[in-house]
This record gives structure tokens, C-alpha cells and sequence, in this order.
């Protein structure tokens, strides 16, 4: 492991608002915050909102500027990533964030049954192929209402033609209420250009636009109680036909091939 990447882990283990807790910790002590975020940690009792494959944590960091009475928990694996959001609500000293080193199958293990009240999920891996890695799919929206309260609003903001047909297709398919959906996030004259969707933006979102691609964007209320089934025909949906960005070399879309992420 490399020095700079060992120096942000040491800064991590520093910072009080960040949670570093592997399995077995976990198995043998359980969270102690579980269910009790808002009393002891935030000290309110205001909404909390994660976001899920936080990397580094602009949009958790971003929406607790632009909101103060809403209470902001980034979650990723990769803290060397996490490091660079956790460092900017440090600096400026964000009462209203918190980050979560782990993975997001362990959500339940973290909050308790309807502690959370909304969920953002910001351009994950379309996981083309593995239905049950994609973020997206029945089986988490099966976790999340382990955790969210009933009617709770999952957010997915992603570059990927795949991932948002079937998102649409799965909450479609649910009867899962839409609050909001567009194809081009940033070119949709129905969202203001000053609105918090398009200002706020992650550092892999910025790299999509520079590269010409459409951001996609869909809300919908996650219910509390129906039976989920995979929507019908999802796997004939047409693959995207780009890649993510090879080290050191930008690749454009019209010079890729047929092959996934």
C-alpha cells in the first residue's frame, strides 16, 4: 500500500464523524449508533439521507451545504476516495455529515428499521451482467427497506443508458410511485440550472459530461410492504456501448466497442 494512501487512512481513524468498522467488529459488537444516530451522534432529529458508493463524497458533502437541517451519511468501501469528502466537511467544520467505511450490504447492521428517509445512489457500476451486484435491482431495494421509512425516496443519478431503462422498468414494474425522471439531466429545461441536480455535481459525473454523455436521473417512493419481482424483459435490454475511463488514456464513446464496464 502506498505512503499517501496509508496517511489517509491514519487521517481517517482521526476524524470522529467517520466509522470504520469491518465484519467481524460488527459481529461481535454490534453498531453502537444503530438506531440511535439521530440522539447521539447528529444531537436532532432531522431526516438522515445516505448515499450509497459515495467515492468521494461530493454529493453527501454538497447536500449538507445546501441543506442544514437534514443529516448526511456518505457510504463506501474505498476510503482512500472517502478521504477527500471527509476532509472538506472537516475543514468546514459540516455539523450535519458523517461517512461509513463498508460495504452496503451491511446497511441493516448500521441503522435501524426506518431510520433513514431517503437514499441517493450516484453513477454506481451498471453491473450489466449480475443483477444481484446492481444497486438498483430488487434484492437491494429489499435492503434499503430494511432500513428506510416507509415511503422513503430512492434517488439514482447515473450515466448509463442501461442502468437507467432498467431502474424505470423495475419501479414501473413494482408500481413504485415516480416523483421525478429525466434522459438528460443537464439539458432538461424543466430543472433549473441553479437547481441542486445539476450544481451538485460528482467528480465521475463531471468526467461524463466532459466526454459528451447525458446524465440520467430518476426519484421514486421505495413502498414499505408490497411483493418485488424483477421486471420481465430487462435482460434484453441493450448494453452500453462504452467504457469507463482507462488509466491515464480518456476514451470517447464513438471509438469503443461492444463491451461493458
Amino acid at each position: 500500500m502506498g505512503k499517501n494512501k496509508l496517511k489517509k487512512f491514519s487521517e481517517l481513524e482521526g476524524m470522529e464523524f467517520v466509522f470504520q468498522y469491518p465484519y467481524s467488529r460488527l459481529a461481535s459488537e454490534g453498531f453502537p449508533l444503530r438506531g440511535r444516530w439521530n440522539e447521539e451522534f447528529f444531537h436532532n432529529s432531522n431526516p438522515i439521507v445516505l448515499e450509497l458508493g459515495c467515492g468521494k463524497g461530493e454529493y453527501t458533502v454538497g447536500l449538507a451545504r445546501a441543506n442544514a437541517d437534514v443529516n448526511y451519511i456518505g457510504i463506501d468501501i474505498k476510503g482512500a476516495r472517502m478521504w477527500t469528502g471527509a476532509r472538506q466537511a472537516r475543514d468546514e467544520a459540516l455539523p450535519n455529515v458523517a461517512f461509513i467505511r463498508t460495504n452496503i450490504e451491511l446497511l441493516s447492521r448500521f441503522f435501524a428499521p426506518g431510520e433513514v428517509s431517503a437514499i441517493w445512489i450516484t453513477f454506481p457500476d451498471p453491473q450489466m451482467k449480475k443483477v444481484r451486484k446492481r444497486l438498483t435491482s430488487t434484492t437491494f431495494m429489499e435492503l434499503y427497506r430494511s432500513v428506510i421509512t416507509p415511503g422513503g425516496i430512492v434517488n439514482l443519478k447515473s450515466d448509463s443508458p442501461f442502468l437507467s431503462a432498467y431502474t424505470s422498468m423495475m419501479a414501473e414494474h413494482n408500481c413504485f410511485e415516480i416523483l421525478g425522471r429525466t434522459d438528460d439531466l443537464h439539458n432538461d429545461p424543466a430543472i433549473p440550472s441553479d437547481h441542486p441536480l445539476r450544481t451538485i455535481r460528482t467528480h465521475y459525473e463531471q468526467q461524463w459530461l466532459d466526454r459528451g454523455l447525458s446524465i440520467k436521473y430518476i426519484s421514486f417512493r421505495l413502498p414499505a410492504d408490497s411483493s418485488l419481482e424483477e421486471p420481465p424483459g430487462a435482460e434484453d435490454l441493450e448494453h452500453d456501448t462504452y467504457r469507463s475511463y482507462s488509466r491515464g488514456y480518456i476514451q470517447m464513446p464513438q471509438l469503443m466497442d461492444d463491451t461493458e464496464d
